[in-house]
């Protein structure tokens, strides 16, 4: 009996152990679960807590984008040339509409904005968050879809974003210059691009809460953010210069069947530009169709060059290319040859036989006029003559270091700083590396390149008694939510010859426009004060490259109001010189700009003989 109690005794130790350790087991697992609750708990709150909450505001919170409009742009005396217009995008969310009501929305949908019904269902039968049923949606649109939401009491899973579409007046009118919008209404191009964060604004927002059907809670708290519109652009283009400029670029352009055309007209004493026109051009409107000279060959283009060419016309190039100046570029050498004291304008002491030699060449480099060389010349007669000879001696004896000191100073080595993207800058031979012969060459404006606003910029300087300007594209912007107008000052860059100087280079340019190969341009400007300079940069050997015939005018002499600069790429046939094409195209220009600006009309007229030879017009 003694040996069963023990036995009974140890059965029930063995059963206690047991239920010790089932009950210690039970805890540590509690202890676990705990543990990692509270650390679901810890990575809930502290990592993932910002995540959770902007997730539980964005189901408890409606917010609406309200879009800024963007600004428009005018020319200088007001004329719009580009503005926008309120459209609506309409949203559809299919998560948002219950299943019984999707074909109902389908079908009134697709019936007012007038889409294909099949195709408005199986889009809103996806389970897609949200996707836009349409954009640029006019206003009775939207009314008609508001009125039928609210007979039907669909109050979600349709939304409006108001937005705004772009339209420019005047169409392909300074194309390059204004630029276009693209699908996202920011800039592309241009004015539109370069100026894009002023012209768009900032977009504002509404937020109020919602409930659980998706709709706004009626008396809810509701913030609200303005949206600050995009400000109005004041250009300093005039569109009446524009269109005189374009209507003859354009019939240059055709009449020489040149490759393309490119012209400036600025104010000298400020820097503002009157216009700057490319041809061919394109609609502003309609900026992926092909111009009429894209078209000719679109068909035959690859994709990759179809873009490419889009690019191309859609590029200001009066801005963004670089092209050799020729002889206009004389006008530079002069002037610092004068600065310099290393030539005056009326002694005759050079001597052009048709050629010059550069020392240790054996092949010389020969003047246009080599079959009849000009012979015994003062620099003046030079300049008139357009003689190669004279300024090679010339820029020889000015030397590089202090050719490139004045060209620098002239900003042919920097961007000129003008509003628009993109701007190129030209190529020069280094300094430490140039010889004689590409020294002579420069002098006459070849074989180195800057870009048109270069140019025109440098000879704008000679205009304004020897002072450079900064080109200017826009005139002021306003602030349209608040009215404050800023307008923009001339920015004057620095002295770069005397005035003396400039005065001589000028009256030597009126000789060139009176009697000179620029005087093409006085049958169309009698009795007007003129100043002018043909050029002509021949095609590098072994290239397909073709001339360029250019023509920069003055006007008047003194106190000049307007410098026009006309180029023309790569004219085909026997007329190929600046003095030929580019000077008669420029005084078409003036003949009608002239007048419009109020420039002083005198007495005096040029004699003109109308049976001059082509051949002394270079």
């Amino acid at each position: 009996m003694k040996e069963k109690k023990t036995n009974k005794k140890n059965n029930i130790n063995v059963q206690n152990t047991i239920s010790s350790f089932k009950l210690k087991a039970f805890f540590i697992v509690i202890l676990l679960l705990m543990i990692v609750m509270l650390g679901r708990i810890a990575f809930l709150q502290i990592i993932d807590g910002a995540h959770l909450k902007t997730l539980a505001t964005s189901q408890q919170t409606l917010t609406e984008t309200i879009s800024a409009k963007r600004g428009s742009i005018y020319d200088v005396n007001g004329q719009t040339l580009a503005m926008s217009y309120e459209t609506d995008k309409i949203y559809i969310d299919p998560t948002s509409i219950k299943s019984e009501n999707k074909e109902t929305v389908a079908r009134g949908v697709s019936e007012i904005l007038g889409l294909d019904y099949q195709e408005t269902l199986n889009k809103i039968n996806t389970n897609t968050r949200q996707f836009t049923i349409a954009t640029d949606v006019e206003q009775d649109k939207v009314d008609k879809l508001t009125e039928w939401k609210n007979n039907l009491k669909i109050t979600t899973g349709i939304s409006f974003e108001e937005t705004s579409s772009r339209n420019y007046p005047y169409g392909s009118l300074a194309s390059t210059v204004i630029g276009f919008t693209g699908a996202d209404n920011k800039g592309s191009y241009g004015i539109e691009l370069s100026w894009d964060s002023f012209l768009s604004g900032t977009a504002g927002k509404s937020v109020s809460l919602k409930d659980a059907s998706q709709s706004e809670i009626v008396n809810s708290e509701k913030s609200y953010i303005a949206a600050e519109n995009g400000y109005d652009i004041n250009l300093t283009i005039d569109v009446y210069i524009q269109q005189i400029v374009e209507k003859y670029l354009a019939e240059a352009v055709d009449e020489y069947q040149c490759d393309s055309g490119i012209t400036i007209a600025m104010n000298p004493s400020n820097g503002k530009i009157y216009a700057m026109a490319d041809y061919p051009n394109y609609d502003c409107n309609n900026h992926n169709t092909p111009n009429s000279k894209l078209a000719e060959n679109w068909d035959l283009l690859t994709s990759e060059e179809k873009s490419n060419a889009l690019f191309r016309m859609w590029t200001p190039k009066a801005v963004n290319d670089t092209y050799e100046p020729g002889s206009v570029f004389k006008l530079i050498t002069s002037s610092i040859a004068l600065e310099e004291n290393l030539a005056d304008t009326d002694s005759k002491i050079y001597n052009c036989t048709g050629y010059y030699y550069i020392k240790g060449e054996d092949k010389p480099i020969r003047c246009w006029k080599y079959y009849d060389p000009h012979g015994v010349q003062s620099l003046t007669m030079a300049l008139e003559n357009s003689c190669n000879p004279v300024f090679m001696e010339v820029g020889l004896k000015i030397g590089a270091e202090r050719s490139y000191k004045y060209y620098d100073a002239f900003g042919l080595f920097d961007k000129t700083g003008i509003s628009l993207s993109g701007e190129a800058i030209g190529s020069f031979y280094d300094l430490d590396t140039i010889n004689q012969h590409e020294l002579a060459t420069m002098s006459f404006g070849e074989r180195f390149t800057i870009t048109p606003i270069q140019m025109i910029t440098a000879v704008s300087a000679i205009a304004n008694d020897g002072v450079l300007v900064q080109p200017q594209l826009v005139d002021k912007i306003t602030n349209t939510d608040t009215g404050e107008v800023t307008e923009f000052e001339t920015k004057v860059v620095r002295q770069v010859i005397s005035k003396s100087t400039a005065d001589k280079v000028a009256s030597m340019m009126e000789k060139v426009a009176t009697i000179g190969t620029g005087k093409t341009v006085m049958n169309y400007v009698q009795g007007y004060s003129i100043g002018g300079k043909t050029g002509t940069s021949e095609p590098r050997a072994n290239t397909d490259e073709g001339y360029t015939a250019s023509y920069v005018a003055i006007s008047p002499v003194e106190n000049t109001k307007i410098v026009l600069l006309v180029i023309l790429e790569n004219p085909q046939g026997k007329l190929h010189n600046g003095g030929q094409i580019a000077a008669p195209t420029a005084g078409k220009m003036l003949s009608e700009i002239l007048p419009y600006l109020g420039v002083e009309y005198g007495n005096e007229t040029v004699s003109i003989d109308p049976n001059i030879s082509q051949d002394d017009l270079y």
